[in-house]
């Protein structure tokens, strides 16, 4: 399997939660140079939705599509 944690050169978001009583758990990378991790169900969803809302996609230019 791939390794799928985003890297500077690589950015995004990665989310993995191999069980429903295993703690989800997140890192972040934004092409800007922003990156994060989070551990916990709760602190993984604050994270999703900060990336999204503040990186990322946030970031993408009209006309350019990744």
């Amino acid at each position: 399997m791939a390794d799928l944690t985003p890297t500077q050169a690589q950015p995004g978001l990665h989310v993995s939660k191999p069980s429903p009583n295993t703690p989800a758990t997140a890192s972040a990378v934004c092409h800007c140079g922003a990156s994060a991790t989070a551990k916990g169900d709760a602190q993984v969803k604050a994270l999703v939705e900060g990336y999204t809302a503040n990186h990322g996609p946030a970031h993408r230019k009209e006309g350019r599509s990744r």
